[in-house]
Parts: structure tokens; sequence; C-alpha cells
């Protein structure tokens, strides 16, 4: 195998945890080129990788005619596509354009007659967290045990790609605990919600964070009525960044807080630490979406609702990092 190529067309999140697969398919096959296809906005995470040699943007090449996908894909000369997060098109397109070996799971019928590499895989009853899963999916490719959580974040290597602008490094305190509230989430996980949020900022003890509020561009204009209310001690950065900046700002804090989102997974892969609020409920407990990283960890509730986490718990949690 000379040329790898890793699909997963979805969010933040999920791509930060298929990354690892990177890693060991370069020990699987060190003189292997590994790319990685993913949507335009996903790139600046994919790129903090080293593992990955080279990012294909699935949002430009579907500006492509279909004939010119195709033959965009078949000149790489790839010998092996893994389909990580179904797509039809991509399961289609790698056919079309030659792959010789093309993964997926049995769950998509689509798969049966795109793929010639299907692995059995229910991600829904399973005890294994994502990236186990996602590795789980090289066994076609000769990966033979799937590795435990210790082992997959010691071949971690998420480094951001730029240096954090001087307009951002002169936010950050020198004498106090740099900490990120990333209060939603765009609706792909269940939020803590803004008066939890609010209550935690009013119980840290402003003589030793420094709080920030992040989000994107959209949750900005969402967000600043509540802001407004924040203690005088959090600075609003919200619709301030670009995502290589959040990346390079996260991995400059100290600690970040948040539901199941990209933020928190960026942050633990950054080697920060990350706490996750997850409900207690498959699929989404943190079981199978928690933080991977040196210094992550998650406050799961008692029940299906985010609700049962106090902000007491929180509080108690963050004040250890001190």
């Amino acid at each position: 195998m000379k040329y790898l190529l890793i699909s997963r067309t979805d969010a933040i999140g999920d791509v930060i945890l298929t990354l690892p697969m990177a890693a060991y398919l370069k020990e699987l096959y060190p003189q292997a080129k590994v790319s990685f296809l993913g949507r335009a906005y996903t790139g600046p995470v994919i790129r903090c990788n080293t593992f990955v040699d080279e990012f294909i943007d699935y949002t430009a090449l579907l500006q492509l005619t279909d004939k010119e996908q195709q033959a965009f894909l078949r000149d790489k000369h790839i010998d092996a596509i893994i389909h990580v997060f179904p797509n039809k098109h991509v399961a289609a397109l790698a056919k079309q354009a030659g792959i010789g070996m093309r993964i997926g799971t049995t769950n998509r019928i689509f798969h049966w007659h795109t793929c010639n590499k299907l692995v059995r895989l229910s991600r829904k009853k399973s005890n294994l967290h994502e990236a186990q899963l996602n590795l789980s999916l090289l066994r076609p490719l000769g990966f033979t045990q799937v590795p435990t959580l210790a082992q997959i974040i010691s071949l971690n290597n998420f480094t951001p790609t730029i240096a954090l602008p001087t307009r951002l490094q002169n936010l950050l305190a020198k004498d106090k605990l740099n900490l990120i509230l990333h209060p939603k989430s765009h609706g792909s996980a269940m939020e803590w919600g803004l008066d939890k949020f609010k209550a935690l900022a009013e119980a840290l003890d402003a003589d030793q964070f420094n709080i920030f509020i992040t989000g994107s561009d959209k949750e900005q204009a969402l967000l600043a009525p509540w802001i407004k209310t924040l203690p005088a001690n959090v600075n609003d950065v919200t619709g301030q960044m670009t995502l290589d900046e959040l990346i390079a700002f996260i991995a400059a804090a100290d600690g970040l807080i948040a539901a199941s989102t990209g933020p928190l997974h960026i942050a633990a892969a950054s080697g920060v630490r990350a706490m996750g609020l997850y409900p207690g409920v498959r699929p989404m407990k943190a079981q199978r979406w928690g933080p991977l990283g040196k210094q992550a960890e998650y406050l799961e509730s008692a029940g299906a609702g985010l609700e049962y986490i106090t902000v007491d718990a929180v509080a108690a949690k963050i004040s250890r990092w001190i």
C-alpha cells in the first residue's frame, strides 16, 4: 500500500476522533502517503495532525463535474479508501475512480454495491469509544487488535498550524487560570444551558480565573445579551477568530468546559485541561464520545438531560485545576 485515504465528511468533533487512524495507518504502512478527505471547514483541524500528509477538500471537489471528480481521484493512484463516515456520493465516486480497496461497514446498503471490503460494525450497541470503533475499520488492512484509549492518546500529535496572534495572546492572563467556556453547540450536542454557565462564571473566584466565552459568528449575536450579564472577569471573544486562531487560542489557554462539541475535542487533543459535560444515555454517553487527551475528563449526568450536572460539581472539578 502506497496511498491510503481516510474519508470523514462530517463535523469537527467526529473528525478529531478519526485522526488517530492516520497514526495507525503509518504504523501499518510506514512509507505510505495518508490523505484525509473532509469538508472545507474541518481542514484546519485535519492539518493539525502531522500523520496526515494531505487534506483533500471535499467541498471543493463537489464543485467539479462528475468526470472531473473521478479523474481527480484516479490521478492520485489511491490504493485504499476507508469510509469512516458513510457518504453515498463518496462511496460511488471511489468505485468509479478505480480505487482498489474500498472499506465500509455492512450497515449501509450502498456499501454493498460500492465497497469490496465490508466490516461488520454496530456503533449504537457497542461499548467501545468512537475512536476505537473507527480503528476497527482497519481490519482489512491488517489491523488486528483495537487499542486502549490510553494507547490512542499516547499517539496524539495534534499541534496548531499557526502562532497565536498578538491580539489574542495579550488577552491571556499570566497570574490567573485562563478558562474557556463554550456554551453552545450548533445543535450537535446536548447543551448545559446559559443559566448554568452564568452561575459557574459567578461561582469561580475572579482573582484566580480569567474567563473567555467562545462561539461562532452565528452564535455571537445570540450570546451578546447574555454575555453582558456576566461578571467583569469574563471576556467575550465570540465570532472573533478563524478556526486556525481558535485552535491556537485553545492550545494557549489553560482549560475549556463544553458539551460534546468540536472545541472540547480540540482542547483534549491539544493537551490542555478539557471538561466535557455528557448525558448518561446511549449513544451520547462519554463512553462513546468522551474527550481524548492526557488532561481530558468529563462529568456525566445521572439521567438523559444535563440538568443533573450541578454547577457546584463542575466548579469543584475546575477549582482543582488551580
